[in-house]
């Protein structure tokens, strides 16, 4: 069996492969050679043909790569493929299933290993191993080409997913055909328009590529060479501080980074690729990490070194030339969808509001600050787009899908026509949903339900209020804190928080106590945890730290002085014990206000219903609040132990899944019998389907964002509770989610509102 470290080097070489054939062809010598095999091949499933195709191989003939394709149901290759498990035969001409390919000159081999290659859930290939010798390939050869093919399925299936953007090997000239990328629906809507990539400082793997026209080579030489001159600079100032501080030998370091900035040498290459037609930028950037890939993979520890100090002086190069391009403003074209590996909120700062149309993020969750921003501002978005080829999608034409969390990029005229009539009945739905702002979300027969939203900034106040929001379900009071380099002080906060309390008064504004970890983390106060969505997070940071709890307390009582609209809620509660804990800290800072002399009134207090512990103690929480809030985004996580913002398990996710749907009612049955209102302030309320299933459960108050309020109330009005209510007791009965959404969607199609429901379940075309 090859030894681990054979395995790792040969991980490593792999992933640093430019392109799927290199890897294949790359794959093929090192397992045959690390195995002391006769042959490796790698057999990749067309589709289109429904059968497996040689794609690389040593040890079989080279001219059968590409020509010898086994249909789905024959051949060794076939079974292993369909079975979707290894097969070790010691005699292959034996089996039942052999069939042999002449072209391939595979008649002299007997011994048999063939696993298959999968990527979620899906054979996208088979991996084999020949030898002519008759015997069984023991366990550890087996174990080793598993792990490989496991290796291989990432690299095949984000190859899969990159082709297609370029027809050519000039990426930077021809465009190719339609491709798809899918992420995390972070905020929903479609855009079409033109992708803009911003890149973080000095980080080579970001830049994006830019072809440039020939009047500008000269100019782009001129910026790099300026740059280079920057860099030799401050390593010879940096060489002459430390050279009394350091050897002969080490000081001599300084001389080979010079050496590596000679125009013979990296910045040769990087001319060149300005001569061609890259700018500058691309074009170092392409150069470093080539070398950086072939400094790597040496053996040799010194040599393997040399790729950190290529990476440093790319980077320093690099920063100069971005410096010396920040000066200049940048473009954005009137459409423009922003796509970044992380977008944050300084980069939504620097696109003009009119220009901007969409957002597009490599990393990120549907938690995340620039998502929830995103979501304030009705821009569609995408996150953990992580196949996504950004640094080739400048300038691209894009169409983003924020309901099924995908972007189009050099869509087809048939599938931009399909987007273009959804935004098109999206504009004259809106129209529509303006008529009834005013009137109460109540149902054909009688039934009404206030419909509150969902707030994070101050820009949300106005949004709210002019689609008729009756109070608000949910602050996010840690988006003030995100947002600042140090805790916020108390009258700090209680200027935050005026701002919600008088513009909904008299209305009811329920404020969330500081909920951070998780995926919420402060610049100023990180909480590093290897399971953080299971760790110190919510309720159990505030009381673990009652100094910054009752500060936000003593905050948010002071703003509701002379409103007397203020509402309470604590986050991540799991047993009753925190509940009765956080009381004491409120009524101490309570009292310790009315002590100063302060009118403020007893606010009502309430309950995040958010882990299945406090499914199961609702009842118990309930008779120690005044209402229990349910936090349906976290709960159904947590209820099906899927993580929403990994885009690997994020189809497994499902508000309708029938334990959700029990928990849901559960939580509100129990709260009911304790005499408290039961809300709800997660996604699925401003679902227009789930907010009328969530009416038939009992839910009291309806809490969502504010851009989903209009379609919701537009679905309360169109239904009649008695239809509501027989259709819940019908997907109760369900076990599919799908089945349930089915049921869902018709109720709403038979009421003439189906272009309202979650288009996120709709196959585009």
């Amino acid at each position: 069996m090859p030894k681990l470290e054979t395995l790792r080097k040969i991980v490593q070489e792999v992933d640093s492969a430019e392109t799927l054939d290199d890897a294949l062809v790359l794959i093929v010598k090192r397992i045959r050679s690390a195995m002391s095999t006769h042959v490796c091949s790698v057999y990749l499933f067309d589709k289109d043909l429904q059968a497996f195709v040689l794609m690389a191989t040593e040890g079989l003939h080279q001219k059968s790569v590409g020509q010898v394709s086994i249909p789905l149901h024959e051949g060794l290759v076939g079974l292993v493929g369909q079975r979707a498990e290894p097969l070790n035969l010691d005699d292959a001409a034996q089996h039942p299933q052999f069939r042999y390919f002449e072209e391939t000159g595979e008649e002299r081999f007997k011994s048999f290993l063939g696993v298959p290659i999968i990527h979620q859930r899906r054979v996208l290939g088979v991996l084999i191993v020949q030898q002519r010798e008759q015997r069984k390939f023991d366990e550890g050869d087996e174990a080793f080409l598993v792990t490989m093919s496991a290796q291989l399925a990432g690299i095949i299936a984000h190859a899969e997913a990159t082709v297609g953007i370029y027809s050519s090997t000039n990426q930077t000239e021809t465009v190719g055909s339609e491709s798809k990328y899918d992420g995390i629906a972070a905020s929903p809507g479609v855009a079409i328009g033109v992708g803009v990539v911003m890149a973080p400082p000095a980080d080579l793997t970001t830049v994006p590529q830019k072809t440039i026209s020939e009047d500008k080579i000269a100019l782009e030489i001129e910026r790099f060479q300026a740059a280079l001159k920057q860099v030799r600079r401050d390593i010879r100032a940096v060489g002459r501080t430390l050279s009394k501080r350091l050897r002969k030998d080490e000081a001599a370091l300084f001389d080979v980074y010079l050496r590596m900035l000679d125009d013979n040498a990296l910045p040769g290459e990087v001319i060149s690729l300005i001569e061609d037609g890259q700018w500058a930028q691309g074009a170092l950037c392409a150069v470093a990490m080539e070398h950086i890939r072939q400094f790597s993979l040496m053996d040799d520890p010194y040599l393997r070194e040399r790729a950190t100090d290529i990476r440093d002086l790319g980077r320093r190069v690099l920063s100069y030339l971005q410096e010396e391009a920040s000066a200049e403003p940048k473009q954005f074209p009137p459409h423009t969808i922003l796509i970044a590996e992380e977008v944050t909120p300084a980069m939504l700062g620097e696109v003009p509001p009119e220009s901007l149309v969409g957002l597009v993020s490599v990393l990120g969750s549907s938690n995340s600050h620039a998502a929830i921003l995103a979501r304030s501002m009705g821009i569609p978005t995408l996150m953990g787009a992580v196949d996504l080829p950004m640094t080739q999608l400048d300038g691209q034409d894009l169409v983003l899908d924020g309901y099924m969390g995908r972007v189009f990029v050099n869509a087809s005229k048939d599938l931009r026509h399909y987007y273009e009539l959804i935004i098109a009945e999206e504009r004259q739905l809106v129209v529509g949903l303006e008529a009834i702002r005013d009137l109460p979300a109540e149902t054909l027969d009688g039934r009404s339900i206030p419909l509150w939203v969902n707030t994070a900034m101050g820009a949300d106040v106005n949004r709210s209020l002019e689609r008729g929001a009756e109070g608000i379900g949910l602050y996010r009071t840690e988006v003030p804190f995100m947002i600042r380099e140090s805790f916020p002080t108390e009258a700090e906060q209680v200027q935050s928080y005026r701002v919600q309390l008088e513009s909904f008064a008299p209305r009811s504004v329920t404020m969330r106590t500081l909920d951070i970890g998780g995926d919420k983390a402060l610049p100023y106060f990180p909480i590093e945890e290897d399971n953080p969505f299971l760790g110190w997070r919510g309720i159990r940071v505030t009381l673990d730290h009652p100094e910054i709890f009752k500060v936000q307390v003593r905050a948010m009582l002071k703003a509701s002085i002379g409103l007397d609209n203020l509402r309470i809620m604590l986050p991540m509660v799991s047993y009753v014990g925190e509940v009765i804990e956080a009381k004491r800290l409120i009524n101490d800072a309570l009292n310790e206000l009315r002590d100063e002399g302060l009118p403020i009134a007893r606010p009502a207090l309430g309950v995040m219903i958010e882990v299945p512990a406090a499914v199961y103690q609702a009842r118990d929480i309930a008779r120690h609040v005044d209402f229990l809030s349910v936090g349906s985004n976290d709960l159904t996580q947590y209820l099906l132990a899927v993580d929403r913002n990994n885009p690997r398990v994020a189809g497994l996710y499902h508000s309708y899944h029938p334990a959700v749907l029990q928990a849901l009612r559960c939580v509100v049955e129990e709260g009911h019998k304790e005499g408290v209102q039961v809300s709800i302030c997660g996604e699925m309320a401003g679902d227009p389907g789930g907010a009328v299933l969530l009416m038939a459960m009992g839910y009291d108050v309806l809490s969502m964002s504010p851009i989903h309020l209009p379609k919701v109330k537009a679905a309360i009005r169109a239904v009649k509770y008695a239809e509501a209510c027989a259709m819940l007791d019908n997907v109760m009965q369900l076990l599919d989610p799908k089945a349930v959404e089915e049921a869902i969607y018709t109720l709403l199609y038979d009421a003439g509102v189906g272009r309202l429901g979650n288009r996120r379940n709709l196959e585009a075309g």
